[in-house]
């Protein structure tokens, strides 16, 4: 059930609700932006569209340009809907993609026409050498955007680094507002440092930042006001996921609150809340919408009730180096065992190709949310957020 609004102060004691607008203020670190003005991220955002080589469109003519790399297996969150209840057997460190092969196969896909690159996790910010694979991705010729997704927990201490090293997008994810529900999601500590991250990102400009919530029926929906109120007066996207099934989360189709019914209870309160088609891309992953006069915006993930893979423009990485051409796909190829047998450039590519032409024409092959709950795919922690 979804609560009547209240307005929310975004202020130091994040677990208060007051009666002002949802303003954020910065007062916890002092933050320079002067090595970021002249860095990678000024050029982002200006280079022309280009095609990508043909070993990247698929059979329905779907056109990859879109890389989402996870750069490891591991995270300092255990969130229910990403980790099994009993963990997961990490791979050891060997099988792990190291940072020269992470940037070969980055350089490859954007010399092939490939112009944004998101890299997350697990965690991504837990990797020590984190800093050093921004700069050389975020150095890239031809690339236009760099992101991440991260759960915050480390970010006070690496976003200006981050910025200053090419990300220019930014997705934080926080699926509570209560700090005691964020230890039940998460099984874990750190609400304060995700607040204190989503307010240091708005200082510096992440524009839209976009903070990610996985709606669950019983624990989190009576909480979707309270996000909406977070886009009266800040430039950010609330981005609303339905909840997905995925290898060990006991996912159950009774939480999963379809798309439409969130924007129906956002009506009862917001009664002008409305679509703007004209800001969504072609390849956009989120139908978007707006409670008039707010800086805000509202996004909603459809994976479940409308998906949207006709316009899929995304291939996967996992931490392990296997290429996942769909989210929902069983089927993988690992990259890394073709480097590490002395594979060159155009063999990865005729490789490649072969795994983007058997790519499905919809979740990767199965009916419905119900058939996606019965297969076998990964663990989301293992193939990357």
């Amino acid at each position: 059930m979804i609560s009547s609004s209240r307005r929310i102060c975004l202020s130091s004691s994040p677990t208060r609700f007051h009666n002002k607008s949802p303003r954020i203020s910065i007062n916890s670190r002092n933050y320079s932006l002067n090595n970021v003005k002249n860095s990678q991220f000024a050029k982002k955002g200006t280079l022309n569209k280009r095609e990508v080589e043909p070993f990247l469109v698929d059979k329905f003519d779907r056109k990859h340009n879109y890389l989402r790399i996870s750069l490891t297996e591991r995270c300092n969150l255990r969130c229910k809907y990403c980790m099994p209840e009993n963990g997961i057997d990490l791979s050891p460190n060997s099988s792990i993609l190291n940072q020269d092969e992470i940037v070969k196969l980055a350089s490859l896909f954007v010399e092939s026409g490939v112009d944004k690159i998101r890299l997350t996790g697990g965690e991504p910010l837990v990797r020590k050498d984190i800093l050093d694979i921004c700069k050389r991705i975020g150095s890239l010729e031809g690339l236009k955007d760099l992101g991440m997704t991260t759960n915050g927990i480390n970010l006070p201490r690496k976003i200006e680094e981050l910025k200053a090293s090419g990300v220019n997008l930014l997705n934080i994810s926080l699926d509570t507002l209560q700090k005691h529900k964020f230890e039940l999601i998460t099984r874990r500590l750190g609400f304060e440092r995700v607040w204190e991250s989503i307010q240091l990102a708005l200082k510096m400009g992440f524009d839209p930042l976009k903070v990610n919530v996985v709606v669950m029926k019983g624990i989190n929906d009576e909480e979707v006001l309270d996000f909406v109120e977070l886009t009266r007066d800040n430039n950010m996207e609330i981005r609303f996921i339905e909840y997905m099934p995925f290898g060990g989360n006991n996912w159950k189709d009774e939480k999963m609150i379809p798309y439409q019914a969130l924007v129906d209870e956002i009506k009862k309160r917001h009664s002008g809340f409305n679509r703007i088609p004209e800001e969504e891309t072609k390849s956009e992953t989120s139908k978007l919408w707006k409670v008039p006069g707010y800086a805000g915006r509202i996004g909603f993930i459809t994976s479940m009730s409308q998906h949207f893979c006709g316009s899929c423009n995304r291939l996967r990485i996992t931490a392990d180096g296997n290429l996942k051409v769909c989210l929902f796909g069983e089927q993988e190829v690992s990259l890394r065992d073709l480097m590490r047998g002395g594979a060159n450039d155009e063999e990865l590519k005729r490789v490649i190709g072969m795994a983007v032409q058997k790519k499905e024409k919809a979740h990767g092959g199965m009916v419905d949310m119900y058939d996606i709950a019965k297969g076998k795919n990964r663990p989301m922690i293992l193939i990357g957020g």
